[in-house]
C-alpha cells in the first residue's frame, strides 16, 4: 500500500478526496444532525411546558373545589384527581404523572402517587429541590423508565406546587412527557444522514477516480512513449484529440520529441564523423611514423657520432615520438570505446597477484617510491581481461609515480562475496573538490606545469576499462593528504556491485 501510495497519483488523488469529502459531508451532517435535535428537543419541551401548564390549572381547579379536611377523604380526592388528569384529558395520553405531598414545613417528602408507578427518587434531583422550594413552572430534560420495562428513554419532567385551600397544604405535582418519537425520528434522520453521507462519499470517489483518469492518461501516454524514447525508439509520438490544455500538451511534447530526435541524429551524426576521423587518421599515421620511428631509431643509436647539439636532438627526437606513438595507441583504444567495439578476453586471474608485481614496477623504482602491500596473502580470483587490468593497474601507478610527489604508496587487495577491490592509495599532494570531478576526463592535468611526458589519456582509458567489466574506478584524495583510486570489479562480469569491499 505504501508503494502504492508513492508511486500512484490517482490513488493519492481518490483516497485524498474520499477523506476529505467524508470530513466534510460528517461535519455537516453533524452539525445539521444537532440542530435538529435541538430542534426537536425545543418542540418538544414548548410542547410539554403548555400541556404541563393546563394540566396544573386543571389540577388547582379540582383542589380548590374539594373541601374535605379529613385525611382519608382528601387521600381518595387527590388519587380520583390523578386519575382523572391520566385518563380524562385528551384522546392519547403522552405523559405519566406523579404527585407528591403534602409536603410538610420542612419539605420532607410526603405519600407519592403516580399514574406508572415512577418513584420521586428517579426524578431529577435538582428539579424536585427547585419545585419544592419553588412557586413557579420548572422544567427538566431526564433519562426515566416511565414504564414497566427497564430501558430508560429521554424525557420531558416539568413541575409545579399545587396548594389545598381548605388543608393549607402543598404538594408537588409533576409531568413527564416522553421523547421517544422525537428519538426515533433523530434515529431515522441520523441513519438517512449516513446512509446518503456513505453514497455520497462513494461518488464523489467514483468521480474523482473518472476526473483523474481522464487527466492522468495521457500523462501515463507521455511517460511510456517518454521511457521508449529514451530505449532510442525516437519515433514515438502522442496521439492528439481535441483542443483543449492536454491536447495543447500533446502537442508540445511531439515537438520537444521530434527536436531532440533532430539533435540526437545530429550528435549522432557527429560522433560517427568524428570516431571515423580518428580510427581513420590514427591508421593513416602508423605507416608514415614507423618510417619516423625507424630513422629516429637510426639516429638515436649513432647519436655518439654527432656533436652534442645533433646528439641531444636525436634523444629528444625519439622520446617525441615514443611519446607521439604512445599517444596514438590511446586514442585507438578511445575510438573503440566510442564506438562501442572493445572486446573483453576473460580468464581467471589472481589480483593479489597481480598487486605483488607492483613491488618491482620499473617506474616506482626510478621515482624512488616504496610499496607496501595489503591484503595479498591469499588469493584474490576475479574473471577479466588480464591485458585490461595490467594496464589500469599500470596507469595509476604511472600517475602516482609522476604526479603525487610520494615517497611511498599503499597497494590493497580485497574482496567480499561478489565483488573484488584493488586500490592504490599515495600520501603526497592530494586532490581538491574540483579536481575530483575533472580528474576522469580526457587531456586533463591538475597542474600542466607538471606534465612529465604523458598523454593525460591514462585514467580516462582505466576508467573505460573498468566499465567495459561492469565495474568502477573511483578515487578520493584531500589537499596534503594524498590521493587513493580503487578498482572494484564483479567477480563474474556484468553482475551487479552491491558494495565496495575494504
Amino acid at each position: 500500500m505504501r508503494r502504492l501510495w508513492r508511486r500512484s497519483l490517482s490513488t493519492r488523488v481518490v483516497v485524498s478526496t474520499l477523506v476529505l469529502s467524508a470530513l466534510v459531508i460528517g461535519f455537516t451532517g453533524w452539525a445539521l444532525l444537532r440542530d435538529v435535535a435541538d430542534g426537536l428537543a425545543d418542540s418538544r419541551r414548548e410542547v410539554a411546558v403548555a400541556e404541563a401548564r393546563s394540566g396544573f390549572a386543571y389540577a388547582q381547579g379540582q383542589l380548590d373545589s374539594a373541601v374535605d379536611t379529613e385525611a382519608a377523604p382528601q387521600s381518595e380526592s387527590l388519587t380520583q384527581m390523578v386519575d382523572s388528569l391520566t385518563v380524562a384529558r385528551g384522546t392519547t395520553r403522552t405523559y405519566e404523572l406523579v404527585l407528591q405531598g403534602p409536603l410538610s414545613g420542612e419539605r420532607s417528602p410526603g405519600p407519592v402517587r403516580s399514574s406508572s408507578g415512577v418513584s420521586i427518587a428517579s426524578l431529577p434531583p435538582g428539579l424536585v429541590e427547585t419545585v419544592s422550594s419553588g412557586d413557579g413552572t420548572y422544567w427538566q430534560f431526564s433519562d426515566l423508565s416511565l414504564s414497566d420495562a427497564n430501558d430508560r428513554e429521554a424525557a420531558v419532567v416539568v413541575g409545579r406546587q399545587l396548594r389545598a385551600p381548605g388543608t393549607g397544604d402543598t404538594y408537588a405535582l409533576y409531568y413527564l412527557f416522553s421523547m421517544q418519537d422525537q428519538q426515533a425520528n433523530l434515529t431515522l434522520m441520523r441513519n438517512a444522514l449516513l446512509l446518503g453521507g456513505l453514497a455520497m462519499v462513494l461518488m464523489v470517489g467514483g468521480v474523482a477516480g473518472l476526473v483523474s483518469r481522464q487527466v492522468l492518461d495521457p500523462v501515463r501516454m507521455a511517460r511510456r512513449i517518454a521511457e521508449r524514447f529514451a530505449g532510442g525508439n525516437l519515433e514515438q509520438r502522442m496521439h492528439v484529440s481535441g483542443e483543449d490544455d492536454i491536447a495543447r500538451l500533446s502537442t508540445s511534447f511531439n515537438q520537444m520529441a521530434a527536436s531532440l530526435q533532430q539533435q540526437i541524429r545530429r550528435l549522432e551524426d557527429l560522433s560517427r564523423l568524428q570516431q571515423r576521423f580518428v580510427s581513420d587518421v590514427s591508421h593513416e599515421l602508423r605507416t608514415p611514423l614507423t618510417t619516423v620511428r625507424m630513422a629516429s631509431e637510426l639516429l638515436y643509436d649513432s647519436r655518439g657520432d654527432f656533436d652534442p647539439q645533433t646528439a641531444r636532438s636525436a634523444e629528444l627526437l625519439k622520446v617525441e615520438i615514443d611519446r607521439f606513438e604512445s599517444l596514438l595507441s590511446d586514442l585507438l583504444d578511445l575510438s573503440r570505446f566510442d564506438a562501442g567495439a572493445a572486446q573483453l578476453e576473460l580468464e581467471p586471474l589472481d589480483l593479489a597477484e597481480v598487486a605483488r608485481r607492483c613491488v618491482d614496477h620499473p617506474l616506482l623504482e626510478r621515482a624512488g617510491i616504496a610499496v607496501q602491500l595489503q591484503g595479498v596473502d591469499a588469493r584474490v580470483p576475479v574473471m577479466a581481461d588480464p591485458r585490461r587490468i595490467d594496464r589500469i593497474v599500470r596507469n595509476l601507478l604511472a600517475n602516482a609515480a609522476k604526479y603525487s610527489q610520494s615517497s611511498s604508496i599503499l597497494i590493497t587487495v580485497a574482496q567480499n562475496e561478489d565483488t573484488t577491490s584493488l586500490s592504490v592509495r599515495d600520501y603526497g599532494v592530494g586532490l581538491d573538490e574540483d579536481e575530483h570531478l575533472r580528474v576522469f576526463d580526457r587531456f586533463w592535468r591538475a597542474d600542466p606545469a607538471r606534465v612529465q611526458g604523458g598523454t593525460g589519456l591514462g585514467l580516462s582509458i582505466a576508467r573505460e576499462d573498468a566499465l567495459l567489466h561492469g565495474g568502477t574506478l573511483s578515487v578520493w584524495g584531500r589537499p596534503g593528504e594524498g590521493a587513493e583510486f580503487t578498482l572494484t570489479l564483479p567477480q563474474q562480469v556484468a553482475a551487479e556491485i552491491v558494495e565496495v569491499p575494504r
